[in-house]
């Protein structure tokens, strides 16, 4: 993987790029190579998960984090509407609409 880096950096800085040392991170997945990945001299940080595209992503490789998230996050927003839902004054087709 280190040897990847190096060779990611290099072929970036070839076109004008940069990479971040800051804002790049690492997340190993059923990595054995346990040692530290270098940028440019600089340790790069190890993450235990990030989200990408809306899904949470760790180092097990499994789903259970990006499901958890994503029924709290319907969960809240079903509790946003928990008022409307409970409500005498609306009739029911304005709150079909609401769905």
């Amino acid at each position: 993987m280190q040897m990847k880096t190096a060779s990611v950096a290099v072929v970036s800085a070839s076109v004008g790029l940069s990479i971040h040392k800051g804002k790049t991170k690492v997340l190993k997945f059923k990595a054995e190579n346990s040692n530290p990945i270098t940028l440019d001299g600089e340790t790069l940080e190890n993450v235990e998960s990030f989200t990408y595209l809306g899904s949470i992503i760790d180092e097990q490789g499994g789903s259970d984090a990006d499901v958890k998230a994503r029924i709290g996050k319907a969960r809240v927003a079903f509790l946003q509407l928990k008022n409307i839902w409970n409500s005498k004054q609306l009739s029911t087709n304005i709150k079909y609409k609401y769905l």
